[in-house]
Formats: C-alpha cells, structure tokens, sequence
C-alpha cells in the first residue's frame, strides 16, 4: 500500500472491513454490543470521559478481533495443513481478543456501576414517589 494516494488506502480499509463483517460472526455481535452502548451512554447522559473510554474499549476489541482474522486468513492460506506453530499462532490471536474482551467487560462493570446503576435507582425513585 506503500505510495497509494490516500482514496485508494480508505477503500482497502473499508474492503477488510466489509470481508471481516460477512466472515466473522464475533464482529458482528461486537457491533450490536457497540450499538446498545452508545444507547445507554445518551439514556445516562454519561459524561465525556465514559465516552472516550468507551470508544477506546470498543476499539481495542474490534481491533483485536479483525487483527485475529487477518492472521488467521493468512495461515489458513500459507499453510492449510495442521501445524502446531499455526495452531499456537491463531491461539494467541484469539487469546488477545479474550483479553480485550474481559477488559471491555470490567469496563463495562465500572460503567454500569458509576452511570447505570444510579440512573437505574434515579427512575425506581421517580416512579414510587
């Protein structure tokens, strides 16, 4: 990609994105979860830091996962035989997207116990009363 004009950079870019989007369920589910996010950030009013917090997360996982595609397309087509070093190779590529996704997962915790919880309590409240 090396000296391609910038146009011609986005479209490989979008191309992966739509290859990964059709291929990858996980990617998929990563985007509903993305999409059920931003509801409860603009329900919570949530301040600007979640947001950004948010979107770093959202983006370690989608990067992660689309990271863990791109290698395991390209061992899958350099060496479709079992091997144990492409085997170890798609194992820690999948174990960095567990990673990420337990981190988004204890974000998620904090958010839900900073934003959600008191907005959850702030509504119980204003229906009682």
């Amino acid at each position: 990609m090396k000296g391609h004009p910038f146009k011609a950079r986005l479209g490989y870019a979008m191309a992966g994105l739509r290859a990964a989007w059709r291929s990858e369920k996980s990617l998929r589910t990563h985007a509903v979860a993305t999409v059920l996010i931003v509801m409860l950030l603009v329900l919570t009013r949530a301040p600007a830091l979640w947001w950004a917090v948010m979107a770093l997360t959202i983006g370690a996982v989608v990067a992660s996962e689309l990271l863990n595609t791109a290698l395991e397309a390209l061992a899958d087509h350099l060496h479709p035989q079992q091997h144990p070093a492409i085997g170890l190779s798609k194992d820690v590529a999948a174990g960095a997207v567990l990673v990420s996704s337990v981190a988004a997962l204890v974000v998620g915790v904090a958010f839900g116990v900073d934003q959600v919880w008191p907005w959850v309590s702030a509504i119980q409240m204003a229906t009682v009363h």
